[in-house]
């Protein structure tokens, strides 16, 4: 009779038991998760790259008689293959991305047309480097920069004639330097941390310049005005010094 209420008095003591288990094991309450941290590109920083591509400068002469007067002596393009290399510094406050930047390349543009006046001769010009030193107003999608430019531009060109019949030369002006404007277009992606690579198109405006020519022994050959405009199409490929390629918000 003992054995049976020891019994009867541990299941009844298990039973008591049994809820204060229950409530330590109830599952905790639930803990909403932080949210997702968005990664955005920063493009603030110092920069430095190079570019190649593609450009074209349009020339037109006219010759200038000595008596006076003007005489149209036609039009060309000098074609050619450009490659350099680009330096410089963007800041960014929110989607908008302000900067400046220089860049030198050199350039093999090269044609030539016969003189409309005397068609003996053959006119022909070439730009062998140019610079570009310009101020960008752009806007930012994330790691997409769309960007306008604009400021200054130089070229280094020569301006010879040479005779049709024997392609001797007839008269040069030398190097010649000449400043002008630029405006320009381009897009630029962000493709891993601190590289970008970007697509640009550029019109320079350069002035008229009115050269005297000499021949090959140093005596006056003819005077030409002479304008020009330059088109560039290039590839560039940039890398960003300094601060994370990657800002968090």
């Amino acid at each position: 009779m003992k054995k049976v209420l020891l019994v009867t008095a541990s299941l009844i003591a298990l039973g008591a038991a049994a809820p204060a288990v229950a409530a330590d094991l109830a599952a905790r309450p639930y803990t909403k998760a932080p949210p997702m941290v968005a990664a955005v590109y920063d493009w603030s920083g110092f920069y430095i790259g190079a570019n190649g591509g593609w450009g074209t400068s349009r020339s037109c002469w006219d010759f200038l008689p000595v008596a006076g007067g003007v005489a149209n002596d036609g039009c060309h393009d000098a074609d050619g293959g450009t490659i350099g290399g680009q330096v410089g510094y963007r800041w960014q406050a929110g989607t908008w991305v302000f900067g400046v930047e220089a860049q030198g390349n050199w350039a093999d543009f090269k044609g030539s047309n016969v003189a409309i006046f005397d068609p003996r001769f053959r006119n022909e010009s070439r730009v062998d480097a140019f610079g570009l030193f310009t101020g960008q107003v752009g806007y930012a999608a994330n790691n997409v920069l769309f960007y306008v430019k604009g400021g200054a531009a130089v070229t280094s060109n020569e301006y010879r004639s040479f005779a049709v019949a024997t392609n001797a030369l007839a008269g040069v002006t030398g190097d010649d330097t000449r400043w002008g404007g630029v405006v320009g277009v381009g897009i630029e992606y962000g493709f891993a941390p601190n590289w970008s690579f970007g697509v640009e198109y550029n019109h320079l405006f350069m002035q008229d310049r009115t050269y005297t020519f000499t021949n090959p022994a140093g005596g006056f050959f003819a005077n030409e005005r002479i304008s020009q405009d330059v088109d560039l199409v290039t590839a560039r490929l940039n890398y960003k010094f300094g601060g994370p390629a990657i800002a968090r918000y």
